[in-house]
């Protein structure tokens, strides 16, 4: 009779965990570029550290992998809480240097020591947390209604409005906008009327639209500043909008960029040395790295990866059959994507620069640590369902053995 194996290895989903290695070692190839280039005296700390990220997060979603449901419902409150918690500590602990040069205080800072990014961490627990609020006032209100959607609205508002608040005295626009693309992509998942959906948007379409008209208008910048708009994030959407008329300023990082990634071509210029000098170029523009060392076929692999990940991710959130676990892997595969997107998109020049890691690629160990979380979260349901599987094959067989 046939058998089955019992153990972990089995109940791993290889096929999401391939893509994910190959982006980290494509990450460890960038950064060495970029290192030996740019701080050659620092390049084995820098390694070394990176590494040091890396298994950390590859341990961690390894003990997330074996979470199962019931645990990650009854810890996310806790999470969640820890989440807010860590996101007042750079409001205390910052660097006053790293605060001019960025406009944030998104970073702690001990003794002249960066340690961590609190709000990448937050991303985590706010998925978990509107996943859990999703079922939780479902359970609580059968009947589905406008009158249900706006009141999970209002819920979502509630778990929202903590992380906006701090993100707000953070000054962090760019991290905000990865919490809405969170929060879009579970208001759709959770079956939220398109009779609220659509005036939303049109609303959000022409706030837009109202935004870049008093942008491109001189007194209308003005009225931004007065409004609480901080300087560098008007500069950034100026060098956006014309990036070679502030090249030797304020859009010196992303023309550079762009030049960068010319000079890869198609093929990439394969030489152990980078040609031109782009700021942070390990961490936010570290896509220029790639272009320009493996040209566009390098860019295009990197994308085709980006991919294989997406289509994995929703491959296993449908084989999970679990609404907990569809909500969580929504938000993070929103998360992933805003990602990809906001940081490649604002290295070739059509969206502004707003200091968003690639994903699994970056320098950064908060960012990195968080997205592992989240690929060992997604793990998570590959394996429960593996193992709900091996059950029922067991139960079948002893119930063959019974019979004979």
């Amino acid at each position: 009779m046939a058998s089955k194996k019992n153990n972990i290895e089995s109940r791993i989903d290889y096929s999401l965990v391939l893509p994910v290695f190959l982006l980290l070692i494509i990450g460890f190839v960038a950064i060495y570029l970029v290192a030996s280039n740019d701080y050659p005296k620092r390049l084995v700390s820098i390694m070394i550290q990176q590494g040091a990220w890396t298994g950390l997060g590859l341990a961690i979603a390894f003990v997330v992998m074996l979470f199962n449901t019931q645990f990650l419902w009854r810890v996310t409150p806790w999470l969640y809480g820890l989440g807010l918690f860590l996101m007042i500590l750079p409001l205390v602990f910052y660097s006053p240097e790293l605060v001019a040069s960025t406009g944030a205080k998104n970073w702690v800072t001990i003794a002249n020591t960066t340690l961590f990014q609190p709000s990448e961490f937050m991303k985590i627990s706010y998925i978990l947390m509107l996943a859990r609020t999703t079922l939780w006032f479902n359970d609580l209100s059968k009947e589905r209604d406008l009158r249900h959607d706006f009141k999970l609205l209002g819920w979502y508002g509630a778990v929202t409005l903590p992380v906006f608040i701090l993100l707000a005295l953070q000054k962090d626009l760019g991290t905000a906008m990865v919490f809405v693309a969170i929060l879009a992509g579970t208001i759709l998942i959770a079956g939220i009327s398109w009779k609220i959906i659509l005036p939303v948007v049109l609303i959000m379409v022409l706030a837009v639209a109202v935004f870049m008209g008093l942008f491109l208008w001189d007194s209308g910048r003005e009225f931004l500043y007065k409004m609480g708009m901080d300087t560098y994030q008007l500069n950034r959407i100026s060098a956006w909008l014309d990036p070679f008329s502030y090249a030797s300023g304020i859009a010196y990082q992303q023309t550079q960029g762009m030049i960068s990634i010319g000079i890869g071509g198609l093929t990439g210029t394969g030489s152990s040395s980078l040609e031109l000098s782009v700021p942070v170029r390990e961490s936010d523009m570290i896509f220029t790295a790639i272009a320009e060392h493996f040209g566009f076929i390098g860019g295009l692999i990197v994308l085709l990866l980006y991919l294989w990940l997406i289509y994995r991710l929703v491959r296993v959130t449908i084989a999970s059959n679990n609404q907990f676990y569809t909500l969580i892997s929504t938000g993070f595969i929103m998360m992933i994507m805003f990602h990809i997107f906001e940081n490649i998109g604002a290295t070739v020049g059509i969206l502004p620069l707003t200091g968003i890691p690639l994903p699994f690629i970056s320098q950064g160990g908060s960012s990195l640590i968080s997205n592992l979380i989240g690929v060992g979260l997604i793990l998570s349901m590959s394996y429960q369902k593996n193992l709900q599987d091996e059950e029922i094959f067991m139960k079948n067989m002893r119930r063959s053995a019974r019979y004979k």
